[in-house]
C-alpha cells in the first residue's frame, strides 16, 4: 500500500480483475516425411530433423527443396497451402544416406571444340563445394596468342576456403593440375585436355563463373517405426513436435513410402505402429489431431475390415479419410505426370480454409478439396454406410459439385467426442484458458479473484455462443461458469487451489438430413 505524507491529488492505476480472453490458433499442421533435402542455415540443426516453421510453398522449397522422387511430403504441403493453409511446421525424417563417393565436376571451355579442359573431384566423399574460374590479365611481356591466366578458388557453404592464382595449362609450377594438387585440402584435378590441342587465340580457355561439384545420387534406407516415432529429447520424428507448442493437425504423408517394399506391398504392420505413435503423440499433447490416411488399394470392405479388426483405433484425436487422391506430379514418374497420394495434407488445408471461414466449430466436410484431379476408388451411397459408422470419412466425386469430403467423424467409441470440430472446438477453449488465465497464478485466492476469473471466462464463451459455436437460445443455455465457495472450500485453499467448472454445449453437425414429407389430402368442406 503506499503511504501518504504530503496534502495533494494521487493518480493511482488499479489492475481489472476481468481480463480478455484471445482464442488459441487452430489451423497450425505439422508434416512429418521425407523431403529433397535438409536446411542448411542451422548449424545447431546440421541434418534439419528439428521442426521448422514455414507460411508458405516458397519457403517450403528454399528449406526443403521442392518435389522429389521417393518423397510425397512435398506434394502433401503443396496441397495443403493450396487449399488454405498458411502456417505448417516441417520436421524431417532421414530417409537417404550419401552415396560414399567424391563429387566431381567437368569444366567446360570457352571454345566448344576444346570439350571440357579440366575435370575436378572432392577429396572427401559427399562433399558440398563448388569452384569459382576467374580469368586474369596476361602478364607483362606475354605473347599475344597465349592463353591468359585464371584463378581457382574452392567455396564450402558460400565461403572461399582456398584460392589459386595465376593458373595456366602449361608446365611448370603454374600448372593447375601441379598447383592445385600439391596444396589443397578440399579438391584435385586432372587436366582433360589433349596435348596436341593448339591453344593459339586461346586466351580465355576456361569460362568463368561459379559452378557445384555434383555429389553422386543418395542411397535411400529403410526407416523403421522407431524412426519416425522420433525423440522429443533430441527434438525429431513425431515426438519432436512437442516443442511446437501451437500445433493442433499432425500429418505423416510419407508413411506409404516407408511401408512399401521392393515388390510394392505395404507392410500393414509399420502402418498401423507409426499411426499408433502418432495418435498416441496427439493424446499426450491434448490440444492436436492425427489426420490418418488410409492404406492404399482396399475395396470399401477391404479398409472395413482393416479398421474394425487390425487398427482398432479408438481414440478422440484423430480422423480417418479413405479413399486416396489424385493430383498432378510435376516431375513425373515414369512419364506419367499424375499420381496417387495420401489425402491427409489436402484434408488439412480444407481444415484450416473452415477455421478461417466459419469457425473451428464448423464440421469440416461438404467442401470441395482443390487441386485433386480424382479419387482412387468411388465410393456409393450404400458403401458408406458402412463405413461412416466406424469412423471412416469418405471422399466422394458429386459431378458439378466437384470432389467433396464427406465426413467428419473422430475414431471414438464415445458419442460425445463423435465429431471432429467437438473435439477441437473443446481443444481450441482448454488451450485458450490455460494460456489466457496465467495471469491468476499466485494471486489471493478470494472471491475478488474467483469473480475476475468468472468474468473473464464467461465474457470469452459469450462471444463464442454469438458467434454460432454454443447451442442454445440464450447464453445461460450455451455455457456456465462455476467459480465460488462451493469449488473452492477451504481445504482446498490451503492447499493452494483455485478450481473453476466449466461447462460448454458444442454445436454438432446435421449429419443426417431429413426431410418427411407426406401426401395431403384434400377434404371438401
Amino acid at each position: 500500500m503506499p503511504t501518504y505524507t504530503a496534502p495533494g491529488v494521487y493518480v493511482e492505476e488499479v489492475p481489472s480483475s476481468q481480463k480478455v480472453l484471445s482464442a488459441a490458433p487452430t489451423a497450425i499442421a505439422a508434416f512429418v516425411g521425407f523431403t529433397a533435402k535438409a536446411p542448411d542455415d542451422d548449424p545447431s540443426d546440421p541434418d534439419g530433423l528439428a521442426p521448422r516453421l514455414v507460411t508458405n510453398w516458397s519457403q517450403f522449397e528454399k528449406l526443403y527443396g521442392s518435389f522429389a522422387p521417393g518423397c510425397v511430403l512435398p506434394l502433401s504441403v503443396y496441397g495443403y497451402f493450396a487449399n488454405g493453409g498458411s502456417i505448417a511446421y516441417i520436421c524431417r525424417i532421414p530417409n537417404t544416406e550419401p552415396a560414399g563417393v567424391p563429387a566431381r565436376l567437368e569444366l567446360t571451355a570457352v571454345d566448344r571444340s576444346l570439350g571440357s579442359p579440366l575435370s575436378v573431384e572432392s577429396i572427401e566423399p559427399d562433399a558440398i563445394l563448388s569452384v569459382q574460374i576467374a580469368s586474369e590479365e596476361p602478364a607483362d611481356g606475354a605473347p599475344d596468342d597465349e592463353p591468359a591466366p585464371f584463378t581457382l578458388s574452392v567455396i564450402e557453404r558460400g565461403v572461399v576456403v582456398e584460392s589459386f592464382p595465376g593458373l595456366t595449362f602449361r608446365s611448370g609450377d603454374s600448372n593447375v593440375k601441379t598447383a592445385v594438387n600439391k596444396t589443397s585440402t578440399k579438391i584435385k584435378v586432372e587436366i582433360s585436355l589433349d596435348k596436341n590441342v593448339d591453344l593459339t587465340g586461346q586466351l580465355d580457355v576456361l569460362k568463368t563463373g561459379n559452378f557445384a561439384l555434383i555429389a553422386a545420387d543418395p542411397k535411400p534406407v529403410p526407416v523403421s517405426g522407431r524412426r519416425f516415432a522420433g525423440s522429443e529429447s533430441a527434438r525429431n520424428g513425431i515426438n519432436g513436435l512437442a516443442v511446437a507448442d501451437d500445433v493442433t493437425m499432425v500429418i505423416v504423408p510419407d508413411l506409404i513410402t516407408a511401408a512399401t517394399d521392393a515388390d510394392g506391398k505395404v507392410d500393414l504392420n509399420l502402418w498401423r505402429s507409426v499411426q499408433t505413435a502418432l495418435i498416441s503423440h496427439c493424446e499426450q499433447n491434448g490440444n492436436r489431431m492425427a489426420i490418418l490416411d488410409a492404406p492404399p488399394g482396399m475395396t470399401p470392405q477391404q479398409i472395413k475390415a482393416w479398421r474394425s479388426d487390425i487398427a482398432m483405433y479408438d481414440t478422440a484425436y484423430a480422423a480417418l479419410y479413405y479413399p486416396w487422391v489424385k493430383v498432378e506430379n510435376p516431375i513425373g514418374v515414369n512419364g506419367n505426370r499424375e499420381v496417387f497420394i495420401p489425402p491427409s495434407g489436402h484434408i488439412a488445408g480444407v481444415w484450416a480454409r473452415t477455421d478461417e471461414s466459419r469457425g473451428v466449430w464448423k464440421a469440416p466436410a461438404n467442401d470441395t478439396i482443390r487441386g485433386v484431379l480424382d479419387i482412387e476408388r468411388s465410393i456409393t451411397q450404400n458403401e458408406q454406410s458402412l463405413l461412416n459408422p466406424i469412423g471412416i470419412n469418405c471422399i466422394r466425386p458429386f459431378g458439378t459439385r466437384g470432389i467433396r469430403i464427406w465426413g467428419a467423424r473422430t475414431l471414438a467409441s464415445d458419442s460425445d467426442w463423435r465429431y471432429i470440430n467437438v473435439r477441437r472446438l473443446f481443444n481450441m477453449v482448454e488451450s485458450t484458458i490455460l494460456e489466457g488465465t496465467q495471469w491468476a497464478v499466485f494471486e489471493p485466492n478470494d472471491m475478488a479473484l474467483w469473480e475476475g476469473v468468472q468474468r473473464t471466462l464467461n465474457g470469452f464463451l459469450r462471444g463464442l455462443w454469438s458467434a454460432g459455436a454454443l447451442f442454445g437460445t440464450t447464453a445461460e443455455q450455451a455455457f456456465y461458469v462455476k467459480c465460488d465457495a462451493e469449488t473452492n472450500p477451504p481445504e482446498s485453499i490451503d492447499e493452494g487451489k483455485l478450481v473453476v467448472e466449466v461447462g460448454i454445449a458444442p454445436v454438432k453437425p446435421a449429419e443426417f438430413v431429413i426431410f418427411r414429407i407426406s401426401q395431403q389430402k384434400q377434404v371438401s368442406n
